[in-house]
């Protein structure tokens, strides 16, 4: 999960890494009356997940609290790279002597921690890294010993940060490296890493990654969550425990276990070519149970989603035998009732012969019962492109 700026801030400020003060603003209002408490001059920064603010005009120097409120007006509402800005940090100006990069992450390729730094800051790290590869330092960071003072220098030194920043940098670097282990963090970025004119080092910009695996150990994330800007049919379906993502297609997929499901993902999509285009219109894996409440949640999901033209159900009986998957695909369609959308239903596996017998003798209009996954696939795809 991605952080705005102002809660990565905080997370920041909560362990003690230098930041400028602020407040957040939904309305230019909001924004005047923070910036006359702030006094003096401000910057009006919009909030939104993505790169490029300043190219595209989302962060401004405002000189009072009527200048704020003026680039506050300017900034709410705007689209930032499809982002609408419905926030801004209103910040107290800060004096910048120079700018750096530093920032912490997940080095997945070789299975550790990775350090990475800059004397150039304030422009696309992307850039630094294409253009002056040298400017740009990696230390590999172990995971059983962290980063220390004395590592944290070093990361600094080998930044080439100058003497007057080397001081205030390591020190701001420990605790940055506090902030990517406490709150199991992907990635913690600072971009600009800012010396000050009387010498201090700061944090004027944070970008953060929390790893959403470890949510079971920090239940305070649920309240940074982005509702707005969560599909909402992706919240239904996490409110109710399901592994849901939507896509783009017409054909709705459940499938139990993330492998069978990415494989049907890929045949929808092929068996869709011959029938004007059609595709999966999400991702659904109801996991090792398929009793009738998982069932009927998993249908109410993806029939709520108005582009989806037709279901295909594929399964794989294993712990949970086909037999018992059938009664629960029957025992769900009463749960959801008035379901008009064809369900394409493919068993196979643990009692698969016993679950197709199941499903034949229910004889129910909507449901297609198909002994093989390309022909279910197939028909998904022809049923979709006929009901579009």
């Amino acid at each position: 999960m991605d952080l705005f700026e102002y809660q990565a801030k905080k997370l920041f400020a909560e362990h003690g890494v230098p930041v400028p003060t602020g407040k957040v603003a939904t309305t230019p209002q909001q924004a005047r009356e923070i910036a006359t408490e702030l006094g003096g001059k401000v910057v009006v920064k919009a909030q939104v997940k993505t790169g490029g603010r300043g190219k595209a005009g989302g962060v401004k120097v405002a000189d009072g609290p009527e200048d704020a409120y003026e680039k506050a007006s300017a900034i709410l509402g705007m689209d930032i790279k499809g982002h609408t800005v419905h926030s801004v940090l209103v910040e107290e100006a800060s004096d910048i002597a120079e700018e750096y990069y530093a920032s912490f992450l997940l080095d997945r390729a070789n299975r550790t921690f990775l350090a990475m730094a800059s004397r150039e800051g304030g422009m696309e790290i992307e850039e630094v890294a294409a253009t002056n590869p040298a400017a740009l330092a990696r230390i590999h960071i172990d995971p059983l010993t962290g980063v220390d003072a004395a590592k944290a220098r070093e990361i600094a030194v080998a930044a080439k940060l100058p003497d007057a920043a080397l001081d205030g940098a390591s020190t701001l670097l420990a605790k940055l490296w506090k902030v990517f282990v406490k709150s199991d963090a992907t990635l913690v970025e600072v971009n600009p890493l800012i010396l000050t004119g009387d010498g201090r080092v700061v944090a004027l910009d944070g970008k953060v990654t929390l790893d959403e695996n470890a949510d079971f150990r920090h239940p305070e994330n649920a309240d940074l969550v982005d509702v707005a800007a969560v599909d909402p049919l992706e919240q239904k379906a996490k409110e109710k425990g399901l592994n849901y993502v939507k896509l783009e297609g017409q054909v709705g997929i459940i499938g139990n276990g993330a492998g069978l499901v990415m494989s049907t993902l890929d045949v929808v999509t092929y068996a869709g070519e011959e029938f004007g285009g059609q595709k999966p219109a999400n991702f659904l894996d109801i996991g090792g149970g398929a009793s009738a409440e998982v069932m009927a949640n998993g249908l109410s999901i993806i029939l709520g989603d108005p582009s989806v033209k037709s279901v295909f159900v594929n399964i794989f009986g294993g712990i949970t035998a086909c037999d018992a998957v059938a009664n629960g695909i029957i025992q769900a369609l009463d749960i959801v009732g008035n379901v008009t959308t064809p369900l394409v239903v493919r068993l196979d596996g643990n009692n698969a012969e016993e679950g197709r017998r199941i499903l034949k003798e229910a004889n129910l209009s909507v449901v297609k019962p198909v002994d093989t996954m390309d022909g279910a696939a197939k028909l998904a795809a022809e049923l979709a492109a006929a009901a579009a």
